[in-house]
């Protein structure tokens, strides 16, 4: 009895760490993409990307940043912000990663 006990939390511990890799590996996949690939960080403060840009907002303090809107606002761009998505600027995977990275990033 101990032992299934034993596997059950040792499964669910390993199945965690594997999530908790997979998303630090999209972070730091989103941070390139946000400071290099896309160019956000010319344009954005991002606090966590070290970024200073002065021309689109700081996205910091932005209200209501997720995942979807950020993703939203990328692919179809917003004011002076390109439409990266419809302009194939980046592919569908960078505009996922990147939503990903600024929704888990704003704000720390």
């Amino acid at each position: 009895m101990r032992i299934k006990k034993f596997l059950l939390v040792l499964i669910f511990f390993l199945s965690n760490t594997q999530i908790l890799f997979a998303d630090e590996a999209k972070m730091n996949k989103g941070l390139l993409i946000f400071n290099e690939t896309a160019g956000c960080a010319a344009c954005h403060v991002l606090k966590a990307a070290g970024s200073e840009g002065n021309i689109g907002p700081n996205l910091d303090t932005v209200e209501g940043l997720n995942y979807d809107s950020v993703m939203d606002i990328v692919i179809h761009g917003l004011g002076v912000m390109p439409a990266f998505g419809e302009d194939e600027i980046l592919s569908k995977d960078e505009i996922d990663t990147v939503s990903f990275y600024v929704a888990n990033s704003v704000g720390k």
